[in-house]
């Protein structure tokens, strides 16, 4: 496995506070923050250099998000999504509207949001209020989204229809979303999922030949790395 640091947030539990604030403090450096956020269920990801951040697929309660932001003194550029699935955008719209930045998303999964708000009643999760801030669609080139961070746009249609993997080739990580877990692939059977597109998506990221040790962050369980996909998981080939 390529190591990427995790972080598990829990607010709400106090006596775990003092630790989880020193946990972050030595994480000041990581580029890339793997973050299980209560209730836990999805991994977000926080990309930071110097002051300035991002987040991506955020889920959980937008309070706890502002709390990490403002804690640390980070100023939220904009919010990206692998695909529209509430678990990934749970909290897209307020912190968008909260910090005046743009969140993005694939176009073709614009009619999505708003859709699964039973799920984040499950989970004890406000629902997505589709008159919050509305997504701005991505641009599928290459972005620097924070200096000296850049970025590709990987589409992988299959488990959704604007389903997408974020490339970063300098640092060697791929935010790859629900397309493909550690020994098995993401569900095909939700709204404008195609078995038939998902594979090609996976076997695309495959032939995309990027060195063994790209870590792989996975919308849910811990991250692999490609050599890993290669060795572990029969369905991650051309």
């Amino acid at each position: 496995f390529v190591k990427l640091f995790f972080v598990q947030y829990n607010p709400r539990k106090q006596q775990q506070k003092q630790q989880q604030l020193e946990k972050m403090q030595n994480l000041k450096n990581s580029k890339f923050q793997l973050f299980q956020m209560e209730p836990q269920n999805t991994q977000s990801i926080l990309a930071t250099v110097g002051d300035e951040c991002v987040i991506f697929d955020p889920w959980g309660h937008a309070d706890d998000w502002a709390r990490i932001l403002d804690g640390r003194g980070l100023k939220l550029r904009a919010i990206y999504a692998t695909h529209g699935h509430p678990d990934h955008i749970a909290c897209a719209g307020v912190l968008a509207k909260k910090y005046n930045v743009p969140w993005y998303l694939h176009s073709g999964d614009f009619r999505l949001v708003g859709w699964g708000n039973d799920l984040l009643e499950y989970f004890g999760l406000p629902k997505i209020n589709i008159e919050d801030t509305r997504p701005t669609a991505l641009e599928l080139k290459r972005t620097e989204i924070l200096p000296g961070l850049v970025m590709d746009i990987v589409e992988t249609p299959g488990h959704t229809p604007g389903g997408v993997a974020y490339h970063f080739p300098d640092e060697k990580v791929l935010l790859i979303g629900d397309t493909v877990f550690q020994e098995s692939f993401g569900r095909y059977d939700l709204p404008g999922g195609d078995k038939n597109m998902l594979m090609q998506s996976i076997a695309n990221i495959y032939n995309m030949k990027l060195p063994d040790d790209t870590a792989v962050v996975h919308g849910h369980g811990m991250d692999t790395s490609i050599g890993w996909l290669k060795q572990n998981n029969p369905f991650f080939h051309s």
